[in-house]
């Protein structure tokens, strides 16, 4: 495992990628590379108090926030990971296990991996996951500045202020 999952019980959210950065992978914590757009996201659309450093990450979980990747064997971008790598039957088995409120994939890749579908848009998804509501986000890395587009989060960060709704 590159870098171990933050997770524990009953969490409000669980954001899942594909698989860390080099750069995260040095640093042993979750997206770490320099113009990821993830720590300054949370901060900016209030799912933290403030930005956090990646090596911070694990402050997460006080917010009922915890992390994970599809990928737990390798790093590097999507198109290097070896085919099959992305393990969605795990993924189901830590949100059995753990029964988080919601699951937001920081990638369309990660989201399609995991539902085995096409996604189409960004946002919450007509299904859920073991019990957990569906989210896919437009990915926060640099590689994929052309698809960024903050809403999504926002939208996520309300749902959470406002409870959302039952699943």
């Amino acid at each position: 495992m590159l870098i171990a999952d933050l997770l524990e019980p009953d969490l409000r959210l669980i954001f899942c990628g594909t698989a860390p950065s080099r750069a995260s992978f040095a640093a042993r914590a979750y997206y770490a590379k320099p113009g990821n757009r993830f720590w300054p996201t949370l901060a900016a659309v209030g799912l933290t108090p403030r930005r956090f450093a990646p090596s911070q990450y694990g402050q997460l979980l006080d917010l009922g926030i915890g992390l994970t990747d599809l990928c737990k064997l390798h790093c590097g971008n999507d198109h290097e990971l070896p085919k099959g790598s992305l393990d969605a039957l795990a993924l189901l088995e830590k949100l059995r296990l753990f029964r988080p409120r919601r699951v937001a994939f920081t990638s369309k890749n990660a989201g399609q991996a995991a539902l085995g579908r096409k996604v189409s848009c960004y946002g919450r998804q007509p299904e859920s996951l073991e019990g957990a509501e569906v989210w896919v986000l437009p990915s926060p890395s640099g590689l994929a500045t052309k698809f960024w587009d903050q809403t999504p989060w926002q939208q996520l960060a309300l749902s959470l202020e406002e409870g959302g709704s039952e699943v």
